[in-house]
């Protein structure tokens, strides 16, 4: 079975079985290459200029059910100053669906490509659009979470199925984990079932790339590609569960052979991981740093710079140290540090630092699987990426002694200006590309990327008990949260910031598609005239919020600007 698997695949990666009309040959670039964004001595650039950026992340646009609505969103994130977005450039199914969007069908070890008005056409809507309202777009090619019932890592509820407090059904593609992924290739193309196959399979890394070259290929000559993005949060953990044999060189590997097949089909246009930028201090490398640093521009007054040094346990717990030392220093002036406890009438010290500390953390240990300083210094690397997300992952150590909300920046903060000190050492762009915190309003919307249905705690919450906090954070929070983070990366000298996620409202709705009316209008019979809101996994503008966080994202994108100009 497992032979006839492997030369159906083989026949299908020669000859695509495609849907439809087949893609326009697209011919190489004739134009100047400055029209395309350039990665060069640690800043973008395009046309001669220097180029930094406020974005959003719209996963959802080429799910929409018409060219208009995706003209409209695209015009309204340009109209907030916004000039990148990041999008879902994969659609995996295992059947076809009766309505909807999908890009590519793999059944009984064959690949099937759509390149029909309801698949990458979409894509092709996206991209032209994008170039009309002058903003540039990054195209994630495949997905670390892909959870379905039955994954021994994932929740049990049915499949598309949330607590939302009305119990309504999403429809596919509403989550961004419902796009398939690269634990699809696995349950399609072995009988493992192990996440860290898609690395190390050669049948699925052919499977990828075959999908890589239909897509990177159809886009090699637009100016409004602004990279190729080869995975969102690559990791060895994931739906499905990974061998012991996973760690950072594996995924290093993957990224090193992945960019080069994609440089290989496009010259033009960069390439970056899309990993949450996690650490493993002291690994070994595949791409060892170059020990003598490149040359240094003189920093921006308004950035702080600092000598950057690779991560290493020793450094780490050296600057925890320091801090430590600070914060005591801070609460002997305040006069409320204390020294130690009393049980039954006598002093017995407090815990020491030395007690407290628990080593370097699953950010910096390799346990994630991710090395970012070793991937960042592939050479077809173009520039480092990291995520930031308080809600579901850590970040470094917790202060007990500061607010929860002021705890959750400080560490938004320390990890902005962790990613900036990487990409001088390495004298490469650093972005932060997915950043958000969930609000109490969005807690009945919030679904963790690892969980397709809501957890029950999170559900339970709305609405909370008379003396219990509320999940999320405040409306207020968020928006000062937003504004710290995104001064701080404008400091640490990064190339630009994305928003997750952005919302729209106003789109036309169909039932059985991503913009579906069940699922805002619950109980009634849906029109097939009806308007939606775009989806939302727990972190959308839309709604109350939505005036305050464009505000903040308009702000920024002055910030970027005025440093640009600075620097």
């Amino acid at each position: 079975m497992r032979s006839v698997l492997l030369w159906q695949l083989t026949i299908a990666v020669v000859m695509v079985t495609v849907y439809a009309m087949q893609p326009t040959p697209t011919k190489r670039n004739s134009g100047p290459p400055s029209q395309f964004v350039t990665s060069q001595n640690g800043q973008f650039s395009v046309n001669g200029s220097h180029f930094t950026f406020v974005g959003t992340n719209a996963y959802w646009l080429p799910t929409l059910n018409n060219e208009q609505d995706i003209d409209n969103t695209l015009a309204t994130i340009a109209a907030n100053k916004i000039k990148v977005v990041r999008v879902w450039g994969f659609n995996d199914v295992a059947t076809i669906p009766e309505s909807g969007t999908w890009f590519q069908q793999i059944s009984n070890g064959i690949a099937t490509i759509n390149n029909g008005t309801n698949g990458l056409q979409k894509l092709d809507q996206v991209i032209e659009l994008a170039q009309k309202h002058g903003i540039y777009v990054i195209v994630s090619l495949t997905n670390n979470w892909n959870p379905l019932p039955g994954d021994p890592l994932a929740g049990s509820l049915p499949s598309h199925s949330v607590a939302l407090v009305t119990n309504s059904t999403l429809p596919r593609n509403t989550l961004s984990n419902d796009y398939g992924g690269m634990d699809f290739y696995v349950r399609q193309l072995t009988t493992t079932q192990e996440h860290d196959q898609f690395y190390v399979n050669q049948t699925l890394i052919d499977a990828f790339k075959n999908y890589t070259t239909q897509v990177v290929s159809r886009y090699v000559n637009s100016p409004s590609v602004l990279a190729w993005e080869l995975a969102n949060d690559s990791r060895c953990s994931s739906s499905l569960k990974s061998t012991a044999s996973c760690q950072t060189t594996t995924i290093t590997r993957w990224h090193s052979t992945l960019a080069q097949h994609v440089k290989s089909i496009d010259p033009n246009h960069l390439i970056s991981s899309g990993h949450q930028g996690f650490f493993c201090a002291d690994c070994p490398k595949l791409f060892p740093r170059v020990v003598t640093p490149p040359p240094q521009t003189s920093p921006v007054p308004a950035k702080r710079r600092r000598n950057a040094e690779p991560v290493t346990r020793a450094s780490l717990l050296k600057e925890r140290k320091a801090l430590w030392k600070k914060k005591r220093e801070e609460q002997k002036r305040r006069g409320v540090l204390e020294t130690g406890v009393r049980i039954r009438g006598r002093w017995v010290a407090s815990v020491t630092k030395r007690q407290q500390d628990v080593g370097p953390g699953s950010a910096f240990d390799g346990s994630k699987g991710v090395d970012g300083e070793d991937i960042i210094n592939i050479p077809d690397i173009s520039f480092g990426t990291f995520q930031l997300f308080p809600d579901q992952d850590t970040y470094g150590p917790v202060d007990t002694t500061l607010p929860a909300f002021n705890q959750t920046v400080q560490t938004g903060l320390d990890w902005i200006r962790r990613q900036g000190e990487t990409g001088q050492l390495f004298n490469k762009p650093v972005s932060l590309i997915a950043f958000g915190l969930v609000t109490q309003a969005n807690a009945p919307f919030f679904v963790p990327f690892n969980s397709t249905p809501a957890s029950s705690a999170i559900s339970q919450s709305i609405p909370p008990a008379a003396n219990q906090q509320p999940f999320g954070v405040s409306d207020q929070q968020r928006n000062d949260a937003y504004t710290q983070w995104i001064q701080g990366a404008v400091q640490q000298g990064l190339a630009g910031v994305i928003q997750y996620q952005w919302g729209q409202a106003n789109l036309t709705a169909q039932q059985g598609s991503t913009i579906s009316p069940t699922q805002y209008q619950s109980g009634t019979t849906p029109s097939q005239n009806s308007t939606g809101l775009s989806p939302n996994d727990g972190y959308s503008t839309e709604g109350e919020g939505l005036p305050d966080v464009t505000s903040t994202l308009q702000q920024g994108a002055a910030e970027f600007a005025a440093g640009s100009v600075a620097g």
